[in-house]
């Protein structure tokens, strides 16, 4: 077992779910940031009403890997970087690294997705709301029993964000019929793999598989005790994020079956517009500063969970060094701009880690000396090794979109 400190006393079912909606909105919210609503937007566009088939492989794919690493991590007692020292010895710093300064990267653009956001509610420079997002956030991870203000504001904005594109949804009428059949019978399946691998990338890519996870170690939801609870957290995260994406297809696939075309700038602020005019650019505002805020603070959760087994001082100090880390993305931003190479190389290292981690979490799904007399479904270890290869897929793609960078 993980020799960090976990709480003794057993939790009521009261309290189990409470846990368990915190876990659900971590992992999910942290998942649906800017580039999440700009993907799904110019997907949609691109395959109309076909990309249904994409989204519905990559949450089948997602629920595969995230089950995998919550239930090894909660039986285990162990967080991600952990375990793949157990595995091999170094490897846990590796990972750690890497997940640092994915997270670290992609916070960059999660918080000038916030900024955005601000600006379209307030008309502030996006640079005031990038500071104002950091603020609140380190203002909530420095409050007295930080993480349960943490689980309580990612399902706040969880459930605003997608009550608020489920209205648009409705109010764009998307052909749901056709819909129905393309989600089994699409137009070009060869062309859909990119799709697919970029969204499995994106709802469970490096440091977001983890989010949900780590926060149950946290809770102290770990052993075999808990391995039903641990997986309907994990199906429910991935239906959570399926959701939103699912409803933001759909408002999607309405206004372009219509013949409007997109604002490659800002395709998701386009659904908005059109649907509902002045004040559906409102909302697209609040929908974009309640996804960038909370992949803020889930990102930033995350990310430092991975340095918190490797010496006291970032257990007793956690939510300061999280305070400095969300500071230091948002002075990067506002002084530097958003470095595009920066994002690129983060998004690259992640796609790459994932296959990495999930390969370990499968090798330690098996070892006695991690999770005892525990044992995992081989039907897991199937779905993992198809995520596995769709991630690196995805890393592949990933790679040849830094190549280009650099040659461009």
């Amino acid at each position: 077992m993980s020799n960090h400190s976990l709480p003794q006393t057993p939790m009521s079912e009261r309290e189990r779910k409470k846990f368990l909606r915190g876990a659900i909105f971590l992992m999910a919210t942290s998942s649906i940031g800017p580039a999440f609503l700009t993907q799904t937007s110019l997907f949609t566009q691109q395959f109309m009403a076909s990309f249904a088939f994409a989204i519905v492989a990559s949450i089948i794919i997602d629920i595969g890997a995230q089950l995998n690493i919550w239930r090894v991590i909660s039986v285990s007692g162990l967080r991600g970087q952990e375990i793949a020292g157990k595995v091999l010895p170094g490897l846990g710093i590796f990972v750690a690294i890497l997940m640092v300064f994915g997270g670290f990267a992609f916070n960059i653009g999660n918080v000038a997705g916030a900024g955005l956001g601000i600006n379209v509610l307030f008309g502030l420079p996006v640079e005031v709301g990038a500071i104002i997002t950091a603020v609140l956030a380190i203002v909530i991870f420095l409050v007295r029993n930080a993480m349960r203000v943490v689980d309580w504001v990612m399902q706040v904005l969880g459930i605003i964000m997608i009550v608020m594109v489920g209205y648009v949804m409705f109010s764009t009428s998307p052909p749901l019929q056709e819909v129905l059949v393309k989600a089994v019978l699409p137009d070009n399946f060869n062309a859909l793999l990119l799709p697919i691998v970029t969204l499995v990338g994106g709802t469970v890519g490096g440091y977001i598989s983890f989010a949900g996870g780590h926060r149950l170690i946290d809770a102290g939801v770990v052993g075999r005790e808990n391995v039903g609870f641990v997986s309907r957290a994990a199906n429910y995260g991935i239906l959570t994020t399926g959701l939103m994406r699912v409803f933001l297809f759909l408002a999607v696939l309405g206004v372009v079956t219509l013949g409007y075309t997109l604002d490659e700038g800002n395709p998701a602020a386009t659904v908005f517009q059109v649907a509902l005019g002045d004040i559906g650019y409102k909302m697209f505002g609040i929908v974009l500063f309640a996804a960038a805020i909370s992949s803020v603070i889930g990102c930033a959760y995350t990310s430092i969970s991975f340095l918190r087994s490797f010496h006291p001082f970032f257990e007793k100090y956690n939510s300061a060094i999280i305070a400095v880390f969300i500071a230091i993305s948002t002075v990067i931003f506002v002084f530097i701009g958003r470095p595009v190479a920066l994002l690129v190389i983060a998004g690259a290292l992640n796609a790459l880690i994932l296959p990495v981690v999930l390969t370990t979490i499968l090798i330690a799904s098996r070892k006695k000396s991690i999770v005892g007399d525990y044992r995992h479904p081989s039907w897991l270890i199937v779905f993992g090794i198809i995520a596995i290869i769709v991630t690196i897929g995805a890393g592949y793609i990933s790679f040849g979109a830094l190549l280009e960078l650099w040659t461009g």
